[in-house]
């Protein structure tokens, strides 16, 4: 099966409901007042994590998820039914991004795992809500807020307890083969693998892990090269890294030489990588100079530096490997997502969002842009005099007025926010 592990989409909540102008009508009852009912809630967007899947191939095919809005309000104070939610299921180790900003919106790490990434608007008040004693029969209402919407990428992290790094064809996938049930590809040339296998392993003791065999690593990869960042990015969540190196050389490569390229690129990835245990693996001991490889390469390393030498198409020393993996993954701690900064700050202030901006567009046009101010319109019901009036007095009492004078805006020009204009008069 295709193997797909990013993903953007684009997600859009669901409005909510227009609220009512409406009137109780009954015999015998004079002055029954205003009775319009309020709008429902508009459906959110909310992702949960699922071991069903084990792929974002979903969301390759459909880039567009809108959930459904709220409905209206109805006479006789009667609500507008609620919208149900959008869930949307992506497998167990996908984290969501928000396109625009960077920022991580979620990380599903365990199954059934939600969160709610779209809020959908709430819904608009009836007129029976802004009744008082002044305006006993109000002909206002709102309409329903608009839902969240924004582009997310989706990317899938493998959660595997061991990741397999080492040079294209030194015998990653052989020696997951060995240990576990998974079948990948393996072939004499290099990237026979391009996309993670995962492994359950179960050592002799009964201590079992799960293991990714990941795609080979070149030298430059931490910049992108050969498959780069699609490869470090599943090691990321990895506590114990084993370090598979060809020590039979049979391509003519050093195998000091190789293990320090690979650790070199490990170092320059950004999750430090190589503060996580590692395990160095000495494969194709069976080779004709693998012994000879072997002793320089310890006198390379260095004692601190055990290394395990082994086998495995012919499944020797194998089970010493799987010992010292199942031991380190014991005290090995688990590694956040972003970095960890020493002096960590436990708040970050951020400005507040200005809630209008003027824009002088030339020739006596004007707009006006804001959150909030495109809130307040977007559920303005612009079809009654005391609608205009309201929120003409809320865009006073914000200091739009005063904003468009000291702008130099003149008598006659047209301002604008979203679809609504109006002519601007000192």
């Amino acid at each position: 099966m295709q193997f797909i592990d990013k993903a953007k989409i684009y997600i859009e909540a669901g409005k909510g409901g227009d609220g009512t102008v409406a009137f109780r009508r009954e015999a015998h009852v004079p002055k029954g007042g205003p009775a319009g009912g309020d709008g429902g809630k508009g459906g959110s967007i909310i992702f949960e994590a699922t071991t069903s899947l084990s792929t974002l191939l979903d969301l390759k095919y459909k880039r567009v998820y809108k959930a459904r809005p709220g409905g209206n309000g109805m006479a006789k104070k009667m609500h507008g039914a609620d919208a149900s939610d959008l869930v949307i299921k992506v497998p167990v180790g996908t984290v969501i991004t928000n396109e625009e900003t960077g920022k991580i919106m979620a990380d599903l790490t365990e199954d059934r795992q939600r969160v709610v990434l779209a809020k959908g608007g709430r819904g608009g008040r009836g007129n029976a809500r802004f009744a008082t004693s002044r305006n006993p029969a109000p002909q206002i209402c709102e309409r329903g807020e608009p839902g969240e919407k924004f582009d997310v990428c989706c990317e899938l992290k493998l959660l595997a307890d061991v990741g397999l790094v080492g040079f294209p064809s030194v015998g990653k996938s052989t020696f997951l083969s060995v240990v576990s049930r998974a079948r990948p590809e393996i072939a004499d040339y290099h990237f026979t693998t391009i996309v993670p296998n995962l492994g359950v392993v179960q050592a002799k003791d009964g201590r079992n892990f799960v293991m990714a065999d990941l795609p080979g690593l070149i030298e430059g990869a931490s910049q992108g090269k050969g498959l780069g960042h699609q490869f470090l990015r599943h090691i990321e969540r990895c506590r114990v890294i084993v370090h598979i190196i060809d020590m039979g050389g049979i391509e003519g490569r050093d195998p000091y030489e190789d293990y320090c390229t690979i650790n070199e690129e490990l170092g320059q990835y950004q999750y430090r990588l190589l503060e996580r245990p590692q395990i160095v693996v000495a494969n194709k001991m069976d080779e004709e100079n693998a012994e000879e490889n072997l002793k320089a390469f310890k006198e390379k390393v260095g004692e601190d530096v055990k290394v395990f030498p082994i086998s495995a198409i012919i499944h020797e020393g194998v089970d010493q490997v799987l010992y010292a993996v199942a031991d380190a993954l014991e005290t090995a701690p688990k590694f956040d997502m972003e970095e960890v900064e020493e002096n960590t700050v436990v708040y970050n202030y951020e400005e507040e969002e200005a809630p209008f901006v003027v824009h002088n567009l030339g020739n006596g046009q004007w707009t006006i842009t804001g959150k909030k101010i495109e809130r307040l319109v977007s559920m303005t019901s612009l079809v009654s005099d005391d609608a205009i009036k309201r929120l003409s007095i809320k865009m006073r009492n914000m200091g739009i007025d005063e904003a468009l004078r000291n702008a130099g805006c003149q008598d006659g020009d047209v301002v604008s926010i979203l679809d609504f204009e109006f002519e601007f008069y000192d």
